[in-house]
């Protein structure tokens, strides 16, 4: 079976050293870069099923180096920073990363966290266990020329691509599973616990549910006409969030 591949960014040769081994160690294939430029680089050449990113880094810093990634890949980005506000997660989740880790980090948390991210990759991207795509199985659900029709918005699951009037949304893999489940289980209630457990497949905890609230933001942001009032994705108030 082919390796999973990750991509670590941090400034530090220590730190990257240290992630390299304990990755290395669990079967992954590895792949360093110093700074963010690097890291633009190797990900234009080659793809990634992780990326672990630093935030505090000379030249173009963290957030900035998830925004320029975003523009050619859609792999899971686990932000690794000693900045631990609240609002640095939310600048961090808002430029497009999945998950964020504080450091200093425990080495089973890292693991664990990484393959959560990787298996969640894999299974709407990739390959799961089975050795069935994602692709595969959404086409056994939704044949090709059965698209799902929601207001002004296509989901083509065979494809995995969701076009609004026409246009093709750029979504992450996070705003595509989280749009697929709503929109699925149509005038259904998810609580912020049954979102994160279901999308991001590991239990909830406290704080997650800020997690669940920035990607529903950034969702709205491509998918609404009008993401101040949003139509199609509802919050409810004290429940949870719905598609209509």
């Amino acid at each position: 079976m082919e390796k999973s591949r990750i991509l670590i960014v941090d400034d530090n040769p220590e730190i990257r050293e240290i992630i390299h081994i304990l990755l290395e160690g669990e079967g992954f294939e590895i792949q360093e870069a110093g700074d963010g430029q690097t890291a633009l680089a190797l990900t234009e050449e080659l793809t990634f099923d992780l990326i672990i990113l630093d935030i505090m880094m000379p030249g173009l810093n963290g957030y900035q180096t998830c925004l320029e990634i975003r523009k050619c890949s859609n792999a899971p980005i686990l932000f690794l920073s000693a900045r631990t506000k609240d609002s640095d997660k939310t600048l961090g989740f808002s430029s497009g990363g999945d998950d964020y880790l504080a450091k200093p980090f425990s080495y089973n948390e890292l693991i664990s966290r990484a393959k959560a991210l990787i298996r969640r990759y894999q299974i709407y991207r990739g390959k799961d266990d089975s050795g069935v795509t994602a692709s595969d199985a959404a086409a056994q659900q939704n044949p090709p020329g059965e698209p799902l029709v929601f207001h002004h918005l296509i989901i083509d699951e065979a494809k995995e691509e969701v076009t609004s009037n026409g246009t093709l949304l750029v979504l992450t893999d996070t705003e595509y599973a989280m749009l697929l489940l709503l929109v699925k289980h149509r005038r259904q209630i998810f609580s912020a616990q049954h979102l994160y457990e279901s999308v991001w497949n590991e239990p909830y905890y406290y704080g997650a549910n800020n997690t669940v609230m920035v990607h529903i933001r950034n969702l709205r942001l491509k998918v609404e006409k009008d993401p101040k009032n949003p139509t199609l994705i509802k919050t409810i108030w004290g429940k949870g969030y719905r598609c209509d």
